[in-house]
């Protein structure tokens, strides 16, 4: 997948022009920052998307001292999110909204404090207003972490048009 980086917002808070479907990258690219700007949980655990496709996302969160359990371990409900997270992205990719329906995870090894651990979500199968994406969850060793499949169901409106929709006129 290129490397990329999520569109600047503009000074009124809302993404840039809407791209088209005809720049399938821009537009994945576009919706993920929009997305990220007014999800305040990823911000809140430091995520950043480092890039964004079609069916796309890799997102990274780094490991705080406030985010580990009484083990000493990342707790695994933040890991989820972690996931959760570039699923999303990645789902909704295409401008169509798009929400989580069901997911498994498995918590394959401990994240701990100081860890930087990298989400990448990537579209498995899609049909009508199904999905099914897989993401992995590695540290900064690129040893697996978690590995979690998402499935998509798409619903009414589209990223990019809420977005303006919602924006403070």
């Amino acid at each position: 997948m290129p490397e990329s980086k999520p569109s600047q917002a503009n000074d009124a808070g809302r993404a840039d022009a809407t791209p088209t479907p005809d720049d399938p990258q821009a537009l994945a690219e576009a919706v993920a920052a929009a997305m990220l700007e007014r999800d305040a949980a990823s911000r809140m655990l430091d995520m950043q998307i480092e890039a964004a496709g079609p069916g796309y996302a890799r997102v990274a969160m780094p490991v705080r001292d406030d985010m580990v359990n009484g083990h000493q371990t990342c707790h695994g409900g933040l890991i989820f999110s972690l996931a959760d997270s570039a699923f999303a992205f990645a789902c909704n990719s295409d401008n169509i909204n798009t929400v989580g329906a069901a997911c498994t995870i498995d918590y394959l090894r401990p994240g701990f404090a100081g860890d930087r651990l990298v989400a990448t979500a990537e579209k498995r199968f899609g049909a009508g207003r199904s999905g099914v994406y897989d993401v992995t969850v590695r540290n900064q060793n690129d040893e697996i972490i978690v590995l979690f499949r998402g499935k998509s169901h798409r619903i009414r409106g589209e990223v990019l048009a809420t977005m303006a929709d919602n924006a403070p006129g």
